[in-house]
């Protein structure tokens, strides 16, 4: 009877042990709490978007995948950018039309 008391309260040490040991190490089990509603931990920069930006995006995670609303903003940024870069392009290679044509 005795064997069985002490194996018992050496295991409950044991035990305990390793429970504060697994709290100093990994915390409390706090969770972040939530952002506030109309706001995101998305994040572009304000302009001249790059690949390595669009490499960083990370999207929060909702019951059946991505948050839809950040994935939209994404895109609509990057669509927006495309058009703007396209826009220069157009600008560009028209100016260069327009010196090459002076020039002949």
């Amino acid at each position: 009877m005795t064997f069985a008391l002490t194996y018992l309260l050496v295991l409950v040490a044991v035990a305990a042990v390793l429970f504060v040991l697994g709290s100093i190490l990994f915390g409390r089990g706090e969770e972040l709490p939530a952002l506030p509603k109309g706001t995101t931990a998305t994040v572009l920069p304000a302009d001249d978007v790059a690949g390595a930006d669009i490499d960083a995006v990370k999207f929060s995670l909702v019951f059946r995948g991505y948050k839809a609303s950040e994935v939209d903003w994404v895109l609509d940024r990057l669509a927006r950018q495309i058009d703007e870069l396209r826009a220069e392009l157009d600008e560009v290679q028209g100016a260069r039309a327009g010196i090459e044509a002076n020039a002949e």
